[in-house]
């Protein structure tokens, strides 16, 4: 983590001066207002990770004599055979057009993204995977 905050630190800072040179060059505010918006988030990332890295153990990122492996391991659990994001994506589809063509559309899309994030939540409870 230590070495990630850091580059998260030294690109703020790259975008700091970029923001600079760019505004003084350009004289255009959005631009400007964007780049330091970048460099405020690239610090806020930095600082969390370097903060962060002080209080937990050293990763082997952390490590020079490190190998791959070392850092390999359980990444966390995901659904092998879940149909639930198909629902979550047609429903969200759906939502962005209705900002486009119409708010009318919203009432077809509320309903599939309801179920498809019920369904997600609640995959596991029920059916065949229900603990018991």
């Amino acid at each position: 983590m230590k070495i990630q905050g850091r580059m998260f630190i030294w690109l703020a800072l790259f975008i700091l001066v970029m923001a600079i040179v760019y505004g003084v060059w350009s004289k255009e505010a959005a631009g400007t207002t964007a780049l330091f918006m970048a460099f405020g988030l690239s610090i806020m990332i930095g600082y969390y990770l370097a903060f962060t890295a002080r209080r937990v153990d050293a990763g082997a990122q952390d490590n020079k004599n490190a190998d791959v492996a070392d850092d390999a391991g359980e990444l966390g659990f995901f659904s092998p055979h879940s149909w639930q994001p198909l629902s979550l994506g047609i429903g969200g589809a759906l939502a962005f057009m209705g900002v486009i063509f119409g708010w009318w559309l919203m009432y077809f899309s509320a309903p599939i993204i309801l179920v498809g994030l019920f369904g997600w939540v609640f995959e596991y409870y029920r059916g065949e995977n229900a603990n018991q």
